[in-house]
């Protein structure tokens, strides 16, 4: 196994069945201790440990030996001493006892411990990635993503998906992120942008007659970073010819089985499946984390008699008041519901008001607005007991929702209930169209121009666009979106409708979608599909939420590179040659 010139066995390999044997490792020097003047080394490579044991007056280069030199051992492998065994390593029981000693490399002193209990910082570790690679819990990340890699393509495969490549040069259109955009040498002041999906391609071979698409996409959007959002990921890229929202579930669930399955995790078919509208009222987000309760309740027809004027007025405006109740928090300190209030309003909300459970009753500044009747009223609709904490929020819909569920994800981790080993996914369903752009005054596609209304909807484009539904869903696992998707509009009177909905004239959607249009003249098959996030499907499966520990080139926070220095300069000849003008002030 992996035999080659330079080796026999890699260090993760000999156990005790090859006792006398005679072998070659290879790797690097994890760590050196010189015992009475014997010498031991723990000789690390991409699949394990190995400890060598060496003679110096056998081999003298042995006291040269030092940490990450790259070296080759011949030897014979024995037994370890009794009592000297490490069971944590698969090749714990032994040992090689070096004949010869080859120093392939020497290597200068780390600037961080290469193992997995390294605390270096995370610009040190990107600057000198390729010693962090070196580390086993690096090494297990991109094994793990290999074959989540392998699992996808070997389920699509299995289902009649053929894989096709998309370009990586295409149109700039708009797509809901900002282009990065290269600039043409043969056609002066032309550009070409990156993908931010291969969205119109994938429907383009829809048309094309491709029936089932699947691709390993990479997908380049310049936006602002955070720990689960890269300027470039890769995502399991699938569309479907001749299909409904079911099949593409069915699809889908299947994969994230054959997926959770390369770490031995049974998952529960068929997913659970919630409205948008639903998802906010009850958990606050469209992407609800379903490993615990703290559910969201609308308890505005309670409130509304109350002499509360904040309530009232909110309610009276067509606003909603909703109440979390946070079991068990009611010794919460002053200052850590003043946290929670800040939370809130970082969140938009105007405010949060509160109550403690005491004996039946609602300990809080605004009691006395509310009286015994209602209070009880509400005791008994949040279920809430002594010590529990009661939290309300009035405001319209989506703000009340989205900052309450701010605070109910706060709150969780504060009680560290969310269970660690638990993946509960959900499809999020049945969202809105479009969104309203308050600042711009006019509508914007919620995910993007190219969804399915559904059917019964069509008839509103013209009259109520606000009221118009979608065939969009969203896969959910424990508060992350997995992926996204839509039934495509495949008929060009639609989608020209869609465009102009959002602004596009048809000047404006000829020019940046022609192309796309023009195919659909051509009888275009209904389709659908989704993008499913690769890097945080990886990252899930380990329990990480940081996913440059699961790639193996990641940007910083500023879409920099400290390994490589990129993004970097170009020089005048190449500026000319692009025929383009710089007009930057340098850092």
């Amino acid at each position: 196994m992996f035999e080659t010139s330079y080796r026999t066995h890699t260090c993760g390999q000999l156990i005790s069945k090859d006792i006398k044997k005679d072998v070659k490792i290879c790797g690097w020097v994890a760590s050196q201790r010189n015992h009475g003047g014997i010498i031991f080394i723990d000789l690390r490579d991409k699949y394990g440990f190995t400890q060598v044991v060496l003679d110096p007056i056998k081999i003298p280069e042995a006291d040269k030996l030092r940490r990450e030199w790259c070296i080759q051992i011949e030897g014979k492998v024995r037994l370890r001493p009794t009592g000297m065994e490490n069971k944590t390593l698969i090749t714990g029981e032994i040992e090689v006892d070096a004949a010869k000693l080859e120093i392939i490399s020497e290597s200068e002193v780390p600037p961080f411990e290469i193992d997995d209990k390294t605390e270096a910082n995370e610009e040190l570790r990107l600057k000198y990635r390729y010693l962090d690679l070196r580390r086993p819990i690096m090494q297990q990340n991109l094994l793990l993503r290999h074959k989540v890699a392998q699992a996808a393509r070997e389920y699509l495969s299995s289902q009649a998906f053929t894989e096709i490549e998309t370009p990586i040069l295409v149109k700039p259109t708009p797509e809901g992120a900002r282009d990065y955009l290269v600039p043409s040498r043969i056609n002066p002041g032309k550009f070409y942008a990156l993908p931010q999906s291969p969205q119109l391609y994938k429907q383009i071979l829809m048309v094309g007659g491709c029936d089932r698409y699947f691709q390993l996409a990479r997908c380049l959007r310049d936006e602002d970073l955070r720990a689960d959002r890269q300027p470039e990921h890769t995502q399991i890229d699938i569309e479907m010819s001749f299909a409904n929202e079911e099949d593409i579930f069915k699809v889908v669930e299947g994969l994230m089985e054959a997926v959770f399955k390369t770490r031995d995790i049974k998952i529960k078919k068929p997913f659970v499946r919630i409205t948008y509208n639903e998802a906010m009222s009850k958990y606050g987000s469209d992407k609800p984390d379903l490993r615990f309760g703290l559910e969201l309740i609308d308890v505005s027809d309670i409130v509304k008699n109350s002499n509360f004027d904040v309530f009232k007025s909110i309610i009276n405006d067509k606003g909603v008041v909703k109440c979390l109740n946070a079991t068990e928090c009611g010794k919460f300190s002053r200052t850590e519901i003043d946290e929670l209030i800040e939370l809130a309003k970082r969140h938009h909300a105007k405010g949060m008001a509160w109550a403690r459970v005491e004996k039946g009753k609602l300990e809080s500044s605004i009691t006395k607005y509310i009286d015994d009747n209602i209070q009880k009223e509400l005791i008994k609709t949040t279920k809430a007991k002594d010590g529990d904490l009661l939290l309300f929020i009035a405001d319209k819909f989506k703000t009340v929702c989205t900052s309450l569920g701010q605070v109910r994800l706060n709150i969780a981790n504060k009680l560290n209930i969310i269970p660690k080993n638990e993946y509960k996914f959900c499809w999020i369903t049945d969202f809105p169209l479009f969104s309203w752009n308050d600042e711009d005054q006019k509508f914007e596609p919620e995910h993007h121009p190219f969804c399915m209304p559904k059917k019964e909807h069509i008839k509103l484009l013209d009259t109520d666009p606000g009221k118009v539904y979608a065939t969009l869903y969203d896969l959910v696992l424990n508060g992350v979106e997995l992926c996204s998707g839509s039934l495509r509009i495949h008929k060009p009177d639609i989608q020209k409708k869609i465009f102009s909905i959002i602004g596009l004239s048809e000047k404006e959607a000829e020019k940046k979608f022609g192309f796309l249009l023009e195919a659909y003249k051509y009888a275009g098959p209904p389709h659908g599909g989704v993008g499913i996030g690769v890097d945080r499907l990886v990252g899930l499966l380990i329990g990480l939420v940081d996913i440059r520990e699961v790639i193996a080139f990641p940007k910083n926070k500023s879409a920099e590179c400290p390994m490589d220095g990129s993004p970097g300069d170009i020089d005048e000849k190449q500026i000319k040659e692009l025929h383009i003008k710089l007009d930057v002030v340098k850092k």
